[in-house]
């Protein structure tokens, strides 16, 4: 059974300057008897989370009280996630209030926790017996006695750590003043808009608390990974310094899963999702399946391309919320001045990217409101008339349908124009997650994903093939990741035209959904282990090549993966701007030395090679581009 853990802190009154403090310190949730709504703007602006200890109208993220008030709660349509009864009155009235407001914890007396987990033991409830604990041997006798949910005040990261060793096979769990496990959707309906941003900011993508850690992907520093170790889920001396449980004593109950994996059954939707649901010491489980995978698949061998992006324009008429690159008309004041490039301008990156070694040119950028499908055919033809052997890579299946839509025709006969013109492949980007109810939210005016769908089969039943992308770490789940997926297997096993697939973890710090307080700031380092891990797994047999994005995670992150699955480091990328205009620091430009040395670092055999992946000539290895 999994035991949750909440840092709270007690206050008589909260102002920013103490809630930011607290925060810092590792508190999530701050519990007032009767907070003012200044006070809860204080402590939701500085990212903590204000619980009340009265019915009352100021915008808590939460109550604990009385079975009485948890009555009058639930009378307001307040969901039992957001309600704590405290165990005090009759047994019956306890009980009542639990079953009527189906609240997601009952807090008890230590001297009394016995009796309050037999009453949360009875069926129709699903409700967990919370306790404070002040010290190691009090949270596990609290245990014994039926608690699963601790309350902690004055933790360090080091007793906390200390009380995850003697749980031993009891899985501990952060949460936040809310239980994990709620639906972004419906936390997104119910929750004031502050209290949403702030929980957010708390999160990963199962509605757990997120590890103190600065990193993020795009930020200019190193994972916080342990040397032994994959998964950074917990900071403390023991956990950092420490080493996994070996395999399959690691996977706990995935086992079955990984055992059947390695067998050659390809897991299910809901396991899949299961496994992205995975922590701790299961992640390093996934890890090592993944490697063994991988190994079975490609080997040793880790390739890399030369490579240039050519970000045509930034001007673009749909609004995705994740995108910092996109600028509109310049009378709306957004990111930036707006710019499109020439023919002529495209072509001359080009040439200069063939003069440094390239073997590939990728096309993207903004739709501009002026494009139709005749612009992206003259940019292949004028690439191609000065360059006829550059590979072009280019435009997404969003530009492709709106090309065809543009110019009238179906999108089967605007891609055998586009590959009359010298196209080579599509990028598989503009997928962000395939799930529509994710999509409805994060780019609501983009095509869906049977359109996407619909684009990428009929270009592989042209011979057009094409990489496959997931962008995660937002405002998606563990099921919309697993939904994902199948969505990739169900074409590949259709028309085997993925080449590979490149996880893509979302750069937070510019991008305009988080900068409006309704995302995440990106994924957790757990859970970039998680999807290119078990990208492996689920895609075993169908996609061979699984990159990890440098761009996104810095050469020391993608050098890390290779031993969870990939054997891909992506492309040179001369001149890439789009993740940068996101706030990263990486992704200007790395050379074929770099990615050489990286790759042997790792331990593995570098090789240069073409989109589709064949291998080219050694010495073009050692010389291009550097």
């Amino acid at each position: 059974m999994t035991i949750t853990f909440l840092r709270v802190r007690p206050a008589e009154q909260l102002a920013e300057p103490t809630a930011t403090s607290r925060r810092r310190e590792g508190t999530v949730a701050v519990e007032m008897p009767a907070p003012t709504s200044v006070e809860v703007a204080a402590g939701h602006k500085a990212g903590v989370l204000v619980v009340a200890g009265e019915v009352s109208d100021v915008g808590a993220a939460a109550w604990v009280v009385s079975p009485s008030d948890a009555l009058a709660l639930a009378d307001r349509g307040v969901p039992g996630w957001r309600i704590t009864v405290l165990a005090e009155g009759s047994k019956e009235s306890i009980l009542d209030a639990l079953a009527r407001s189906r609240a997601s914890h009952v807090r008890s007396a230590r001297s009394e926790t016995s009796e309050i987990a037999s009453l949360a033991q009875l069926p129709g409830l699903e409700v967990a017996v919370s306790v404070f604990v002040d010290d190691v041997p009090q949270a596990l006798r609290a245990v014994e006695q039926g608690a699963t949910d601790l309350l902690l005040r004055d933790w360090d990261i080091e007793r906390i750590g200390e009380l995850r060793e003697a749980l031993g096979d009891r899985p501990l769990v952060e949460r936040t003043a809310l239980p994990i496990g709620i639906e972004i959707d419906e936390a997104r309906e119910v929750l004031p808009p502050e209290v949403f941003t702030a929980w957010l900011g708390q999160v990963d993508g199962s509605g757990a608390a997120r590890p103190r850690y600065e990193w993020a992907p795009g930020k200019d520093m190193e994972p916080p990974v342990p040397d032994d170790r994959f998964s950074a889920e917990w900071l403390d001396r023991s956990w950092v310094g420490g080493t996994p449980a070996a395999y399959p004593r690691s996977a706990g109950p995935l086992e079955s899963i990984l055992e059947r994996s390695l067998q050659g059954i390809a897991p299910t939707v809901s396991e899949i999702e299961s496994m992205f649901r995975a922590r701790g010491d299961q992640i390093d489980a996934i890890a090592h399946v993944a490697d063994v995978l991988r190994e079975r698949a490609v080997g040793d061998t880790v390739t890399y391309v030369v490579n240039r992006n050519i970000n045509y324009t930034n001007l673009c008429y749909f609004r995705c919320g994740f995108c910092a690159f996109s600028k509109g008309p310049r009378s709306l004041n957004l990111r930036g001045e707006p710019y499109l490039m020439g023919l002529d301008e495209i072509v001359e990156r080009a040439v200069e990217a063939w003069g440094r070694g390239a073997t590939e040119v990728t096309l993207q950028g903004g739709i501009h409101p002026d494009f139709t499908g005749n612009f992206y055919v003259d940019v292949v033809k004028s690439i191609k008339a000065e360059l006829p052997d550059m590979h072009i890579h280019g435009f997404t299946p969003l530009e492709v349908w709106q090309g065809a839509e543009t110019i009238g025709i179906p999108v089967r006969r605007f891609l055998e124009e586009l590959q009359a013109a010298g196209l080579g492949t599509l990028p598989g980007t503009a997928a962000e997650i395939l799930d529509d109810d994710v999509r409805a939210h994060l780019c609501p005016d983009k095509i869906r994903t049977s359109q996407w769908a619909e684009v990428m089969i009929t270009a592989h039943e042209l011979g057009l093939r094409a990489t496959s992308t997931i962008m995660f770490g937002h405002i998606d789940h563990p099921r919309s990741w697993a939904n994902h997926l199948e969505v990739i297997r169900q074409i590949q096993r259709r028309t085997g035209g993925f080449t590979e697939m490149v996880p893509l973890p979302f750069v937070h710090m510019g991008s305009p959904i988080f900068l409006k307080g309704k995302s995440r700031p990106g994924p957790t380092w757990d859970e970039v282990v998680l999807i290119h891990a078990v990208s492996r797994i689920a895609l075993d047999g169908l996609v061979p090549n699984i990159q990890a994005s440098w761009v996104k995670l810095g050469l020391d992150g993608g050098r890390r993966l290779l031993d969870a699955g990939c054997n891909d480091l992506g492309g040179t990328l001369m001149g890439e701007i789009i993740t940068r205009a996101a706030g990263a620091a990486h992704g200007q430009e790395l050379t074929p030395q770099q990615f050489r040395d990286a790759i042997e670092a790792a331990g593995r055999q570098p090789a240069l090679r073409s989109t589709t992946y064949e291998i080219l000539d050694a010495s073009q290895s050692e010389n291009v581009g550097s």
